[in-house]
């Protein structure tokens, strides 16, 4: 089942310390003044960072759901169509991108619990 914009910022809302700035054609998500994500709701997509391998198994493994977008250093951001990708798997995703951008005392905190 695809997952709706309003689901993706439902996910993103749950984790601590997240900030959204809105521009005429995108969100940015930032924790602690650092991106991890980007939503583009005429696309349908959002920018997620990961790992440079992760970056390149999700793409690898399933390219109609997940896109190469850029690399920085040693990470590497995918876009993500939402009409393709289930609201738990999203989840992780999300998830990830903000444990590999907060503070370590936000992901202390954290833990390993996803947003739901």
């Amino acid at each position: 089942m695809p997952t709706e914009i309003t689901e993706l910022l439902e996910l993103v809302e749950q984790l601590p310390g997240v900030s959204r700035v809105d521009y005429d054609r995108y969100s940015k998500f930032d924790v602690s003044s650092r991106t991890f994500g980007f939503l583009w709701g005429p696309t349908r997509t959002v920018g997620l960072k990961q790992t440079l391998v992760e970056q390149l198994t999700l793409v690898a493994e399933r390219p109609d759901v997940f896109e190469v977008q850029f690399t920085s250093g040693a990470f590497g951001w995918v876009v993500v169509h939402l009409d393709r990708i289930e609201r738990d798997e999203l989840a992780e995703l999300v998830f990830e991108a903000w444990r590999l951008t907060a503070p370590d005392v936000l992901v202390d905190a954290q833990g390993d619990e996803l947003p739901t």
